[in-house]
């Protein structure tokens, strides 16, 4: 698959203050003469664009619209309705459809129903503070989660494993059509990592979720294999939107993700996240296992949907190195770096520890029976295994969130993630496009909320000082009223606001987001070597291939790609 043209940015030899002004001057300089802007013309996917350059005759597009809308527009072009979705439907269409549908008057966007992979606990709770917080001191209560339920979209949840028994997942649907048993046994780690229960042996006791008491429902999107369709995702979103009420859901899990292929306001998975965080549930979302290449450059730009939303509370990875001071933590080298391809939005927000994480094995699964070596203490319903992916540290940030939310019913998703990114430890080896506002603290982020002060903690002896960084704008309506006081009692930590944005010593600085050493320079970022080069980003050979990015065994396997 050919590099879409029209979305290289530019190499960088120099950045001056008139950068956006070069960017307006050169969208003017090709707006579309009288008679070509009277063509309506929607935007497509990236996939889309693709499959219409190569003539082909099976795809798969996501439309939105009511089902009058859906059924009118399948009339009118003699389109096949693959499935109806709460936003909309996906089509079957041939090259030729997508052309005339592409014209119709009431699409202003395409997408295709591209598909989506698992980005693959005494879950390293230490090193984040979330043991302090179990045990709770004079001026808190210990927290655990409780009357929190947490909707886990992925691979299914084995119900009879010991860490979820007694009731812990309330509900389940398959969105595959399929019965929600985990064949793969991604999910069931991921879930064992947010709120399963302690292990029932001597060798496995240490073993607990970051929210052991928190609730979870299984949302079953990927099959067997650890693959599926973001229509499929989509559709999981909007039922846990409608079911929000019934289940107390405030947090989901997406330890998923897939290529961005156009900005995200025309994604419909991040659509699916906007609507589920407008509807006051905190969207914890993967930041993706591309942070380098197979021969082990590291990426920048390579976030994957929907962590390119803003919406999302997207999570990096951190390898602690098997301790629990955070003195020699570093981000794993194949957590993926931002910024955001299309909208360049500074992510990930936050990192937590995502390298061997010990967490449930779902019995006679894929990934159980595939590697074995992955196994660490139990057997049957009380086995344990370690798997390494941002897929992991999307779980620990969703029991953090589950923590919070223990203390803080009234939290918003906002609130969230202010608390999380300013109490967080900077990490400066990483950057803020490496591990975002750093390595959460929730210690530090539960006595924000109860005192609204940061505080500096002690976490295995080592005394931790909070980065005081947010990255949202302070007048968005992203930003609720409470995080932005949060926010505005900090004294120097405002990344986006107009006081901060432009500083030399934050976000300009030559040490951090704009070296020529780290994001812009022609040998990293833009360079045809590595982040556009048609050899390494764009190459059917690298990122689109079948054989590398979708392989199970090569690119998304938590138990090859990030050991």
């Amino acid at each position: 698959m050919g590099s879409p043209v029209a979305d290289r940015t530019p190499s960088r030899h120099s950045l001056t203050g008139s950068m956006a002004a070069a960017f307006v001057c050169a969208s003017l300089a090709f707006l579309p003469s009288p008679a070509a802007a009277a063509a309506h013309n929607a935007r497509l996917s990236a996939d889309l664009s693709d499959h219409l350059s190569a003539g082909s005759q099976a795809i798969r597009v996501i439309v939105h619209g009511t089902r009058a809308e859906v059924d009118a527009l399948a009339v009118r072009y003699n389109l096949r309705i693959a499935k109806y979705l709460q936003s909309g439907a996906v089509f079957l269409v041939n090259a030729g459809q997508l052309a005339a549908m592409r014209q119709d008057d009431t699409q202003d966007h395409l997408s295709g129903d591209i598909r989506i992979q698992s980005s693959v606990a005494a879950a390293d709770a230490e090193s984040i503070g979330a043991d302090q917080v179990w045990a709770g001191s004079d001026d808190l209560p210990s927290l655990t989660g409780s009357g929190v339920a947490v909707a886990v979209i992925d691979s299914g949840i084995d119900t009879r494993h010991n860490a979820f028994l007694r009731d812990r997942v309330i509900a389940t649907h398959d969105f595959t059509g399929g019965d929600g048993v985990d064949r793969f046994g991604h999910g069931t780690h991921v879930a064992g990592i947010i709120a399963g229960r302690r292990g029932r042996t001597a060798e496995t006791r240490e073993y607990r979720g970051i929210a052991s008491g928190a609730y979870l429902l299984n949302l079953r999107v990927l099959g067997d294999d650890g693959s599926g369709m973001a229509s499929d995702v989509i559709e999981a979103i909007d039922w846990t939107i409608e079911h929000r009420e019934e289940f107390k859901v405030r947090v989901i899990n997406l330890s998923i993700g897939a290529p961005v292929l156009q900005p995200y306001r025309d994604d419909p998975l991040c659509e699916a996240v906007e609507r589920a965080v407008k509807a006051g549930i905190t969207v914890v979302v993967a930041a993706g296992n591309l942070g380098r290449t197979l021969e082990g450059k590291s990426v920048y730009g390579a976030i994957m949907t929907p962590g390119n939303s803003p919406y999302a509370l997207t999570v990096g990875a951190i390898d602690t190195h098997g301790t629990p001071e955070r003195s020699d933590d570093t981000l794993a080298p194949y957590s993926s770096k931002g910024p955001t391809r299309y909208d360049l939005v500074l992510k990930p927000d936050v990192s937590a520890p995502g390298s061997h994480i010990v967490s449930a094995e779902a019995a006679g699964s894929y990934l159980s029976k595939t590697y074995p070596q992955r196994h660490i203490a139990g057997a049957g319903s009380n086995a344990y295994m370690q798997l390494s992916g941002t897929s992991m540290s999307a779980g620990v940030v969703s029991g953090a969130v589950a923590l919070l939310l223990d203390q803080r019913p009234s939290l918003k998703p906002a609130d969230a993630k202010a608390a999380l990114q300013l109490t967080s430890t900077f990490m400066p080896a990483a950057g803020l496009v490496g591990a975002g506002a750093g390595e959460i603290n929730v210690l530090a982020a539960v006595e924000l909320l109860n005192n609204n002060e940061l505080v500096t903690t002690q976490i295995a002896d080592e005394r931790v000082v909070a980065s005081g960084l947010a990255t949202g704008p302070v007048r968005s309506r992203l930003i609720s009223a409470t995080a932005r006081q949060l926010i505005a009692t900090r004294p120097n930590q405002i990344l986006w606001s107009d006081q901060i944005l432009w500083s030399d010593q934050i976000l300009w600085s030559d040490q951090i987001l704009w070296s020529d050493q780290i994001l812009w320079s022609d040998q990293i970022l833009w360079s045809d070597q590595i982040l556009w080069s048609d050899q390494i980003l764009w190459s059917d050979q690298i990122l689109w291939s079948d054989q590398i990015l979708w392989s199970d065994q090569i690119l998304w396997s938590d138990a090859l790609s990030t050991n």
